[in-house]
């Protein structure tokens, strides 16, 4: 069944239609019919993925079938996710963009967890220790400094005026994901794409680069994003032109994937992910009446 997308679909449906039956019963609000009925699916997603762990363990299964079997599993959730949700609140422009985003990180993040080549993945650090550090290591400094005392205590005053400045319950180091691989730690963000509205997400990824950076030469900045180059706007040249990030877009996106994971991930999208032939009629007409379409082409 964990290898088999016909048998998934089949029992992601039959399992969606009877919880949507007794959703719709006891709940005549549409936004939260479409909340309650992902909800049921994933909670079935996450049963049958507790079945595939054990069946892997027992039966020995390398990373890579395991991972095969899992993507599946993702994939026909998603499908069925998509044809439920807008069964009973029909797809906008905004709304399956937005969805498409969301489901594409997670599923990306995948060959990191169960990858072909070694690599570790790690915690990001907390800001509130990086701060504690640089000030230590600069209140050692000047503390050893060949000058009088009163000098000393104006350098540790001047040097504390910017950290009364900065928020930092506001900082957040944590990307998308952070993994280790032949000593470098690698800080990688997912997106979709960059519109107009990415002002304020482009500025925090410049922040956390440049704190990155400053804290080891051995920190690599990593920006995977979903849509080819052309298709975003200035704020990715932004990102791509600031020396913190390397930046990868549609196909490269997966090349470099493959390249840190040993997993070729465009190679299983092109063998499994038949999108429009998957997704029921009333789906496909939808997103062709929308023409929303293309947000399906991963």
């Amino acid at each position: 069944m964990y290898e088999d997308k016909q048998s998934l679909l089949e029992a992601f449906r039959y399992y969606a239609n009877q919880q949507l039956t007794e959703i719709v019963r006891h709940n005549k609000d549409y936004k939260k019919q479409g909340s309650a009925i992902n909800s049921s699916i994933k909670n079935y997603k996450d049963l049958l993925l507790s079945r595939l762990d054990n069946t892997a363990q027992i039966e020995h299964w390398s990373n890579e079938r395991k991972l095969n079997s899992i993507l599946l599993l993702d994939y026909t959730m998603y499908v069925v996710m998509l044809e439920f949700r807008n069964k009973v609140w029909p797809y906008e422009y905004m709304a399956f963009a937005r969805r498409i985003g969301e489901l594409w990180e997670p599923f990306c993040k995948e060959p990191f967890y169960y990858p072909v080549k070694r690599l570790s993945i790690i915690t990001p650090p907390e800001f509130d220790d990086v701060q504690a550090n640089i000030k230590q290591n600069v209140s050692a400094y000047i503390n050893s400094l060949n000058v009088d005392s009163a000098t000393k205590r104006n350098l540790h005053y001047y040097y504390s005026i910017p950290w009364k400045m900065v928020d930092s319950g506001g900082i957040k180091l944590a990307l998308d994901l952070h993994f280790n691989q032949n000593g470098i730690n690698h800080n990688c963000d997912f997106k979709s794409g960059f519109s107009s509205n990415e002002k304020g997400n482009t500025n925090r990824l410049l922040l956390v680069a440049s704190i990155y950076k400053f804290l080891d030469a051995n920190e690599q900045m990593i920006l995977f994003v979903r849509q080819p180059e052309e298709q975003n706007n200035h704020y990715l040249q932004t990102l791509k032109n600031s020396g913190y990030w390397d930046v990868y877009c549609a196909q490269d996106t997966y090349q470099a994937i493959y390249a840190y994971t040993g997993f070729n991930l465009r190679n299983w999208l092109d063998n499994n992910a038949i999108w429009e032939a998957d997704i029921d009629d009333q789906l496909r007409k939808r997103l062709i009446d929308q023409n929303i379409l293309n947000y399906l082409t991963w």
